[in-house]
């Protein structure tokens, strides 16, 4: 096996959503993460759906993506004899990661205070724990799911439609649980590379609702600086003034996001050139304010009140787009305007997604051995050039047992 960027790095995970995805990211990397699973198992292998519609705790897809990668023993907590293989596991590692309720690890002296750098007897002084919670380990503790730590930390108000009369749409794919473990990796990272120099590993408390709170775009800084609240758009940035609607219906029927249309001069000729390319000069209207865009450096979105004419050109780049749509299939039109260099998105389906000849040419579907089945797996989000991400399957329940007696 190639090596892996987190090669000899050992992290011990206690089993929990909000923190599964860390340890997965790290794993893959090459860290050798050992998920310690409560007796009879982590919740998450209940969870549906299952492989084969098989109601199977070995089978449960949640599971299968969320511990990739990784090494499961298991453990009691509330055990004499499991306690004290925590700590013997807790001393060989680099990284504990978890997210327990507040205070029930401190309550069985397993916590970074008996265990890691802060512990009078420094059992562990190079220990990095980190540690999940709602709102901090300083702060309470209420009980939250990724719909109301999406909710309570403001993203869901910047998502949803131009009619307000629908309610907030809430972000699939566990937005809520992955963001704080997106942060997780990162300071984490962070601590190893002070733990160079200092020698001394640290406590990172990591607060899922700040992490969903600073990753709501424009909401929060709108308010701390004018007082004033964003309004959710449909496919669009939340602001305080309803932008120009983005999603375009193809001839084929399929929907695109047209992005942000030209703005610049190179951008106004590109784009009339492949309205004449297609042999459309003659039918689109707007081949003239095109013309006149080729003019400008730069249109300024946000002061298009104080330009008539550079707010009509501008409306002309989308309305040919919009015209473009009516003309041609989604998929035509997505390549087309890339190949332009202006952003834009077809609406892909994840299964879509997974054959695009981008994804596929990148090597993000990548498939994973079960016992002799392949399975396909959405790959990583970033590639090393000289220490390859890999990935392997999740871990039978106590499957690594034997790491007990090391």
């Amino acid at each position: 096996m190639s090596p892996r960027p987190l090669d000899g790095l050992r992290v011990i995970e206690l089993t929990s959503e909000r923190c599964a995805l860390a340890g997965k990211l790290l794993a893959d990397m090459g860290a050798d993460v050992v998920v310690v699973e409560p007796p009879g198992g982590s919740p998450m292998r209940a969870y549906e759906p299952y492989a084969d519609d098989v109601a199977d705790p070995e089978g449960a897809l949640w599971w299968w993506h969320y511990n990739t990668s990784k090494r499961s023993v298991v453990l009691d907590f509330d055990s004499a004899d499991g306690a004290t293989d925590f700590k013997q596991l807790a001393s060989t590692a680099d990284v504990v990661l978890e997210a327990e309720p507040k205070g029930r690890l401190d309550d069985l002296g397993l916590d970074w205070h008996q265990l890691g750098g802060a512990a009078e007897t420094e059992p562990n002084k190079r220990l990095v724990w980190v540690s999940i919670t709602h709102n901090g380990r300083e702060r309470l503790d209420p009980p939250a799911t990724d719909l109301t730590v999406l909710a309570e930390g403001g993203p869901v108000w910047s998502c949803g439609y131009d009619d307000h009369t629908i309610a907030p749409v809430r972000g699939g794919g566990n937005q809520g649980l992955q963001m704080a473990c997106h942060y997780a990796v990162a300071t984490l990272m962070a601590a190893l590379l002070w733990r160079e120099d200092s020698g001394r590993g640290q406590l990172i408390d990591v607060s899922m609702l700040a992490a969903a709170n600073a990753t709501c775009e424009f909401a929060t800084y709108w308010w701390l600086n004018q007082q004033v609240n964003v309004q959710r758009q449909t496919g669009r940035h939340a602001l305080p003034k309803i932008s120009e609607p983005t999603q375009v219906r193809c001839v084929d029927g399929r929907w695109l996001n047209t992005g942000v249309p030209p703005r610049r001069g190179p951008e106004f000729a590109a784009l009339a050139g492949w309205v004449a390319k297609l042999g459309l000069a003659d039918e689109c209207p707007y081949t003239e304010l095109l013309s006149l865009g080729e003019d400008y450096e730069l249109i300024d979105i946000l002061h298009l009140d104080a330009d008539p004419l550079a707010a009509e050109v501008f409306g002309a780049g989308r309305d040919t787009i919009n015209f473009l749509a009516e003309r041609l299939g989604a998929y035509e039109l997505f390549v087309g305007l890339q190949t332009l260099g202006l952003a834009c998105g077809i609406v892909y389906s994840p299964e879509e997604m997974l054959v695009d000849e981008h994804f596929v040419a990148r090597g993000f579907p990548v498939t994973v051995d079960h016992d002799g089945t392949t399975v396909t797996y959405p790959g990583a989000p970033y590639k090393f050039s000289a220490t390859p991400w890999q990935v392997a399957r999740a871990p039978r329940l106590g499957e690594h047992q034997d790491l007990l007696a090391d």
